[in-house]
């Protein structure tokens, strides 16, 4: 007898909306919380989720596109680093500029034994009882005319010399806080800047051809807290017009660290130093401890222009083998063409001081025999100015220089620097001070293209920094055009405009007459009378 089940159609399926907790379910459904581990059992042993796809999922799941400001601000920075990289351009930071005149720039690093090493002055250091001023080598950097698109088989140089470390721990003692958190701080805040700027100078390529005329030369003194590399690009600019520049590395304390090869192979640095650093007798106080840096500062640029002279001689070979830095290959082809009977000393801030001071004497002095001295900025706390001066001379000062009300020895600083140009006109005939509008101190060095925008925040320079340096340029070409054959060009071939910073004497026709990419840019406060 065969059974049959009766059909019926009032039977009600479960519905699928309904939690279902059978884990032979189809489906994996499940009550209440999800329980990820409860999957129904045809599911069971089935193919498992690798190890490299679970590493993968977190940073897939990082770069998946939300509308967060988070996500956006983090995709913005990696693009800059990778545009950072593929330009070759510093992390937060500019790449200094190639240079616009019609001469390519070469390079050498030059640091020679002086044929006699002397300490400068009896101080010795706190820390190791050594000698405070021993001058043993001299350190500079050339900047000198080249052919067009010259190629070097040598790297550039960096802008921060190596190692970064002691510049760093340099910075951080100027600014008092040299200590065993700062210093790493600092360290990794100058790589993060400027560790990755080169010096775009082709380095050690041959020297151009003169043209019928030698090249004139300057020996360029930096400011405290700063180094040979500090104005590379003011260097640079005037070796793109035909001059041949020296940049000295002064080790007299005042620059962040240097290092200083010695004949045996030994090495010792020169750090940032205070007065408090040295010990004397009698102690020393500011004003002698600025006294024996600058002597200092003297005797190196003597010894710079003796390595200069001897490469104009033809000894240029013999200076090569005998230069620490292992540069300076074609020096042997220097021989007769610098200018060195119409040598410019020039120098900026503490540099300005010491290039005033080693102007004494000039010409007739055969160790510093300047036809001329460029002048900017000179010092408001690096010890009196000299007066002692028979040569003509530039002063630059920048906006904020002239524009800042200073005492300097019982007197205005803006009048004291007047009346020694004025001085100095009076007896050579040919002196000029002028004021570069818009600008501020640090605007004639590389900082404000590496920082623009840094850099015009904190010290309030408004110029373009390109245009600014241009400037500065431009007065100093005219002013060596000037020692060259007495041509009064462009600012120069100006009337005092502004007798006092910011008071304007000029008459409306005056005003209507002066070229406006000179009134623009320039107030002359002493200037030789025009002639009739």
């Amino acid at each position: 007898m065969e059974l049959q089940t009766p059909y019926r159609d009032d039977v009600e399926l479960q519905s699928l909306r309904e939690p279902i907790d059978d884990p032979d379910a189809p489906l994996p459904f499940y009550s209440g919380e999800v329980r990820p581990t409860e999957r129904p059992r045809w599911m069971l042993g089935g193919p498992t989720v690798s190890h490299w796809h679970r590493i993968l999922e977190r940073p897939i799941a990082i770069l998946r596109p939300r509308l967060s400001w988070r996500y956006i601000l983090c995709v913005l920075i990696l693009l800059y680093v990778l545009w950072c990289l593929v330009n070759r351009s510093p992390l937060f930071a500019s790449k200094l500029p190639p240079y616009s005149g019609p001469f390519g720039v070469g390079t050498v690093d030059l640091e020679i034994a002086v044929d006699t090493p002397r300490n400068i002055s009896e101080s010795i250091l706190q820390t190791t009882g050594k000698p405070a001023f021993a001058l043993e080598t001299v350190l500079f950097s050339l900047y000198y005319p080249t052919l067009p698109g010259v190629r070097s088989n040598r790297q550039s140089h960096t802008w921060i010399a190596k190692p970064i470390g002691a510049t760093a721990e340099g910075y951080a003692r100027a600014a008092h806080v040299n200590n065993f958190i700062m210093r790493p701080v600092f360290t990794f805040a100058l790589w993060l800047i400027a560790g990755g700027i080169h010096i775009p100078a082709k380095v050690d390529v041959p020297i151009a051809e003169d043209r019928g005329d030698k090249f004139p030369v300057v020996v360029f003194s930096h400011g405290t807290a700063s180094s040979r590399t500090d104005y590379t690009h003011f260097c640079g600019e005037m070796a793109s017009r035909g001059v041949v520049l020296a940049a000295i590395e002064h080790r007299d304390g005042s620059g962040p660290a240097s290092l200083v090869f010695g004949r045996n192979g030994e090495e010792r640095r020169v750090m940032y130093l205070r007065e408090s650093d040295l010990r004397a007798d009698p102690p020393l106080d500011e004003a002698r401890f600025k006294e024996e840096q600058l002597a200092f500062r003297e005797a190196e640029i003597e010894e710079v222009i003796r390595v200069l002279q001897r490469v104009n001689a033809g000894q240029g070979g013999d200076v090569f083998k005998a230069n620490f830095r292992d540069e300076g290959h074609g020096l042997e082809d220097w021989a007769e063409k610098l200018d060195l009977k119409k040598l410019i000393i020039a120098g900026h801030s503490y540099g300005a001081t010491g290039a005033l001071q080693a102007l004494k004497g000039a010409p007739e002095n055969q160790a510093r025999p300047a036809r001329g001295g460029i002048i900017l900025d000179p010092g408001k706390s690096s010890g009196p100015l000299n007066h002692d001066i028979d040569v003509p001379i530039l002063v630059i000062h920048s906006n904020s220089w002239s524009g800042q009300h200073s005492i300097f020895f019982g007197r205005p600083h803006f009048d004291t620097v007047r009346d020694l140009v004025s001085d100095v006109l009076t007896r050579v005939g040919a002196s000029w001070f002028i004021t570069s509008l818009e600008t501020s101190h640090p605007s004639v060095t590389d900082a404000p293209l590496i920082e623009p925008l840094l850099l015009r925040w904190t010290t309030g320079a408004t110029i373009n920094a390109k245009e600014g340096l241009r400037e500065y340029v431009r007065v100093s070409m005219e002013f060596l055009e000037f020692i060259s054959n007495t041509t009064r060009t462009g600012v120069l071939a100006q009337p005092v405009t502004h007798p006092e910073y910011g008071v304007d004497e000029r008459t409306e026709e005056q005003k209507k007459s002066q070229p406006t990419d000179i009134s623009k840019y320039w107030q002359i406060h002493v200037a030789p009378a025009l002639a009739d």
